[in-house]
């Protein structure tokens, strides 16, 4: 049922696993304001014709004597606590406190900058190289430190993001300049990327295909433009090959200066 009344609200095909909690909290909250437009509709028009100045040619200044609609607003409140405490919190619960095991996960850094999406996986030794801010350019945007082995057979590209389908994913989402979000309406995941932090997010998408990449956050003059990423989820065997076709990138020699001093 709550497939079918996302479908009529003409809400985004949902292509992640973890997304079904999050479009079942979207449908109860329409339902509630559905609910709430449709009774005060009728209380408007009601309170038009019960309070027309024929039927009452001197004003009642004492008001409302009866409870109903204490009773009313109660009910208000408590379904809204359960959209609160009984579905939202446990949905952000268990993607905060329930991570998927990195070993079995497909694991990604993205980091968002103005104004596009920089990607990077690890090499075959399946580890990424050490980050230190201060070796952050426009050459190495990640701040990858080019004496470490493990960074020299990492993959590095820009706006592009493929993942295989069936399996977790888990993005460290960090930014470059100004605040951006990482956001991709298929898979139900929308993450703040902020300067100076590396912050997890993880979906298991469902669903093979080539869903957009937004910013949901207002970047800069050309925010209205960062829709140049895509997340394209292949089979386990395309991906890989995938993969494999890209070139590692070696970060350039360390210089010393850094973005943020």
């Amino acid at each position: 049922m709550m497939e079918r009344m996302a479908q009529w609200l003409g809400m985004p095909a949902l292509a992640s696993e973890n997304g079904a909690q999050v479009d079942e909290l979207i449908v109860l909250v329409h339902w509630l304001m559905l609910i709430l437009f449709v009774g005060w509709v009728i209380y408007f028009c009601y309170a038009v014709w019960r309070f027309q100045s024929k039927k009452n040619p001197k004003a009642d200044y004492e008001g409302v004597k009866g409870h109903a609609s204490n009773y009313i607003e109660l009910g208000v409140v408590l379904a809204e606590a359960f959209l609160l405490i009984g579905i939202a919190i446990p949905v952000w619960a268990k993607a905060v406190d329930h991570f998927p095991d990195a070993k079995n996960s497909t694991v990604i850094y993205v980091e968002a900058q103005q104004y596009a999406w920089n990607v990077r996986y690890p090499g075959a030794n399946g580890m990424f190289g050490k980050q230190d801010l201060k070796l952050v350019s426009d050459g190495n945007p990640f701040g990858i430190d080019p004496n470490d082995a493990n960074g020299k057979d990492d993959v590095q590209l820009l706006n592009e993001i493929h993942v295989p389908v069936n399996k977790p994913v888990i993005v460290y989402v960090s930014s470059k300049d100004v605040i951006h979000s990482f956001k991709v309406v298929a898979m139900r995941v929308c993450q703040d990327a902020i300067p100076g932090l590396r912050i997890p997010c993880w979906f298991t998408p469902t669903q093979t295909g080539r869903y957009q990449i937004n910013c949901a956050q207002l970047c800069g003059s050309g925010h209205s433009g960062m829709t140049g990423g895509f997340l394209v989820v292949d089979t386990q065997e395309d991906f890989d090959k995938w993969l494999k076709s890209k070139p590692t990138v070696t970060p350039p020699p360390a210089d010393g200066k850094s973005k943020y001093e």
